[in-house]
């Protein structure tokens, strides 16, 4: 009898590997130690009945538009995937009553700017994105191994010639700043698009981090957004519909303490208690996790440093809000936006990271306020809404308060107060908000990893991406497409390049190469 494809973990590069695997009519079995499949991708009701808050990711933007997704989109929709197009993607809200927003009208996003100049240069980068994009979207849907990248890089030279091909090299190494600094006049329309550099540890001054607010500004312009129907679980059921419709199984509350090796070649896994043999095994785990699993090593103890010293990025905090109604933005057409970032400036953001890079907690949070139920009424009952606070960036270990205000340096102890802090923000630009609220369910970075462990100290990206953790060295170099030194166990995950984020790139690279 053959022994089955293991798959340790459930989040959506594992769920997409396993998918994708039974599909080519491969026997899969996932091992998830939570009590429901999905990782960082479902969906809860955390503060009262009826109200189904997302866990941590919201946006399925990048899963929409998968390789995965494009292969396997109708057996998705057969086996319920649900998704709610938004055409108002993202806004930052400025000083209490300023705001710039970011739809796929365009005469609507540029009413929002100041400068001329920002709309000539912004309607300018829409006209070169389909061309960058396709330059850039080619490199994420690259696997790191010479053949792959070898032909990307031909190909792009071909397209784009010498210049260009070097313009984008130096794009990609170019930090937040540097690239708004060169491409906007108005502060209000750069501290909207720093925002995003936040998301995956890009501080306005960290090199390499201008592609994301690159790629959400143009993005969201040109595609807007994607939600899940009831949730981001939408996605999850579906894939595990689908593992079992091919004949594979996902199997919960399977806590897996050891990978098994002899010869230098994966033989299995032990989970609770017992042993599953295999030969091919998928590990969708934090680096550290997967060294700790290994126990006396992969045999090659450079691998097994860089496991052991993997960086990860600041922490998230998540507070979910049951409300009586929507925000009362001051500025009232915030109230039609899928996000809204809260934060004055990209001088603000960069103080916040260092803050937290400091150990401190930062005195203005950045915040991303998630919006679902204003374009999916089935997240909440008739005429309530349910609201998704990330409260970025914190230190998973605390030495003090950049405040001045709390005292206490556990995170039991500090997380309601600094949910406290986040509604205060909120509330500068939405007067009237606790009125409204009807339950509250405040998860620190701890709480998060206690939940997830690839979530180490909160961080939701499992890794940090600047430039000596990304591309080529991401998550090891010379292992950037997910081998290791044991034959036959693969790394997948957000740790493993592409990278964070729904589009589980790293777990349909390895089952393309497996299958």
């Amino acid at each position: 009898m053959t022994a089955p494809i293991v798959i340790i973990g459930s989040g959506i590069n594992a769920l997409v590997a396993a998918a994708d695997l039974t599909a080519r009519g491969k026997k899969v079995h996932v091992l998830e130690r939570h009590a429901t499949p999905g990782g960082a991708v479902r969906t809860e009701e955390l503060t009262l009945p009826g109200f189904r808050h997302d866990v941590a990711a919201m946006n399925l933007s990048m899963f929409a538009g998968s390789a995965f997704m494009a292969a396997h989109g109708p057996a998705m929709e057969q086996h319920g995937l649900s998704l709610v197009p938004i055409t108002r993607p993202f806004s930052q809200a400025l000083e209490p009553g300023d705001y710039i927003g970011v739809s796929t009208d365009v005469e609507e996003t540029l009413a929002t700017f100041q400068s001329d100049a920002d709309r000539a240069t912004w309607r300018d980068m829409m006209a070169d994105f389909p061309a960058r994009v396709g330059a850039i979207g080619g490199l994420l849907g690259t696997p790191m191994r010479r053949g792959p990248l070898a032909r990307f890089l031909w190909q792009t030279w071909r397209r784009l010639g010498t210049a260009g091909s070097l313009e984008l090299a130096q794009f990609l190494m170019t930090s937040p700043r540097a690239w708004l600094d060169a491409s906007f006049a108005d502060p209000r329309l750069k501290a909207a698009l720093a925002s995003w550099g936040l998301h995956l540890d890009f501080a306005p001054d960290i090199a390499g981090g201008a592609i994301f607010p690159y790629l959400e500004a143009m993005g969201g312009q040109a595609m807007g957004m994607v939600i899940g129907k009831g949730g981001a679980d939408t996605v999850t059921r579906a894939l595990v519909a689908m593992i079992e419709a091919g004949g594979g199984t996902v199997e919960c509350n399977a806590e897996v303490t050891a990978i098994r090796q002899a010869g230098g070649k994966a033989t299995g896994v032990s989970v609770n208690g017992r042993s599953i043999a295999a030969d091919t095994i998928l590990a969708g785990l934090a680096p550290r996790h997967l060294r700790r699993l290994l126990g006396q090593g992969s045999g090659d103890a450079r691998f097994d440093k860089a496991l052991s010293g993997f960086r990860h990025a600041p922490g998230t905090m998540m507070l979910h809000l049951a409300l009586d109604g929507p925000v009362p933005w001051t500025a009232a057409p915030l109230r039609q936006f899928a996000y809204v970032h809260v934060g004055r400036s990209i001088d603000v953001a960069a103080k916040t990271y260092a803050q937290a890079m400091a150990g401190l907690l930062p005195d203005t949070p950045l915040l991303v306020v998630g919006q679902p139920s204003v374009f999916d009424p089935t997240r909440a009952p008739d005429g309530k809404h349910t609201v998704w606070v990330q409260i970025r960036v914190v230190p998973a270990d605390i030495r003090g308060d950049a405040a001045g205000q709390i005292t206490a340096t556990d995170w039991p102890e500090v997380k309601e107060a600094m949910a406290e802090r986040a509604l205060d923000l909120i509330e500068e630009q939405a007067p009237g908000l606790r009125r409204l609220i009807l339950g509250r369910h405040a998860v620190s970075p701890l709480d998060l990893e206690a939940e997830n462990p690839n979530l180490v100290g909160g961080d939701q990206l499992c890794g940090s991406h600047h430039l000596a953790q990304n591309f080529l060295f991401r998550p090891v170099r010379g292992f950037a497409d997910g081998h290791t030194p044991v034959k036959g166990l693969h790394m997948i995950g957000a740790a493993c390049w592409p990278g964070a984020g729904t589009g589980a790139g790293s777990g349909y690279f390895a089952a393309r190469a497996i299958a």
